[in-house]
């Protein structure tokens, strides 16, 4: 480590060259990766923050939510399976409603569920919405940036009805759209698919893995796991395998620039080597120089991208898709620093093949 701090202190240009490009890539790939957590969130928040573990839906529908249609019966036989620990209704529709008295039109996501079960929307202003009463509906806090607020009324523009906002919750979107909560009635009295019969869209099922084989007898239905459900959701596969494969090809370029950067550079020092060697130093002294150079830099660069990327949160535009965890900036500072040592072992294989007595002759 004494080589390789003198040679950091003594070539600071250099390696702050180097340090910057690092700094860059690194930085991209937080930032992609927040925007990729972020409009993950957007699509499917909803989705991921419910206590289920399966969903039941219409078979044939390839998992589309908005398709499957099943007769509300079915959740009595669910219920009854065993080892089902809990099940839910779910109903799912999109549509777009206005604020009465206003010429303003939102496209929202209904989902419609017992207000007293565990798919219920957890209430962070003014109260639930009753089971009883078709008119009352729970928004997602978002709809507070459109003007909304608890006690307006807004109009469904397909049907003519007209709902009650008595709470908002928080952290619920769907296919980039807010959620809005209401009762299973009210949201049968709207849907023009269900014709007055009495149906739903899912059945939302807690279950233990393995457990699911009395389900899968149930007549008409089809079992799908939460993973299958977020999958099915339009767009979302898709927009997260374009962000995943940026991030996958920002880590292989991080690798093969700091890779080439330090083997040019070990090739401008064979001779200070050679003459190392001749002098009595090993290959593996001086291979834990680079790779301990290498590992230094990383940690300085990874730790300024950190940084400057919960500083870019400070200023972003409020609105935008950007969600960064404490846990996946440790798993991608990790993943960049082991990148990184891994691009330097490219350079350990040239040191290793340098010969002391025709360096000290080119010297001479």
């Amino acid at each position: 480590m004494f080589l390789a701090i003198r040679e950091l202190k003594h070539s600071k240009v250099r390696y702050l060259l180097i340090g910057l490009i690092m700094v860059l890539v690194a930085w991209l790939v937080f930032i992609i990766s927040g925007l990729a957590n972020g409009l993950s969130a957007e699509n499917a928040s909803s989705i991921q923050g419910m206590d289920a573990d399966y969903f039941m839906m219409e078979s044939n529908v390839e998992h589309k939510l908005n398709r499957s249609t099943i007769p509300l019966d079915t959740l009595s036989e669910v219920r009854s399976s065993t080892g089902v620990e809990g099940a839910e209704a779910l109903g799912q529709m999109m549509l777009t409603f206005n604020k009465e008295g206003t010429s303003k039109k939102t496209d929202v996501t209904i989902f419609a569920t017992d207000a007293n079960g565990f798919l219920a929307p957890k209430i962070v202003e003014g109260k639930s919405y009753d089971n009883k009463k078709k008119g009352d509906i729970v928004a997602n806090d978002s709809l507070k940036e459109d003007g909304y607020k608890v006690g307006d009324t807004v109009v469904d523009e397909l049907s003519g009805n007209k709902f009650t906002i008595v709470g908002f919750t928080e952290n619920q979107s769907y296919s980039h759209t807010p959620v809005v909560y209401m009762n299973v009635k009210g949201w049968q009295g709207i849907n023009p698919q269900l014709k007055n019969t009495d149906a739903i869209s899912t059945i939302a099922v807690q279950m233990d893995q393995g457990e699911e084989g009395p389900l899968k007898s149930v007549s008409d239905v089809e079992l799908i796991t939460k993973d299958e459900m977020l999958q099915s959701i339009p767009g979302f596969k898709e927009e997260q395998g374009t962000l995943a494969m940026m991030i996958a090809f920002l880590f292989v370029i991080a690798a093969f620039v700091l890779a080439v950067f330090f083997y040019v550079i070990t090739l401008q020092k064979t001779n200070q080597f050679g003459v190392m060697k001749a002098l009595g130093a090993s290959t593996g002294y001086l291979a834990k120089s680079i790779v301990g150079q290498v590992f230094m830099l990383a940690v300085v660069c990874i730790a300024s991208s950190v940084a400057l990327t919960y500083g870019v949160t400070f200023i972003m535009p409020e609105g935008m898709p950007f969600e960064l965890s404490t846990s996946l900036v440790i798993q991608y500072s990790i993943l960049l620093l082991i990148v990184s040592v891994l691009g330097s072992l490219l350079s350990l294989y040239r040191v290793s093949k340098i010969d002391a007595i025709e360096a000290i002759g080119r010297v001479a």
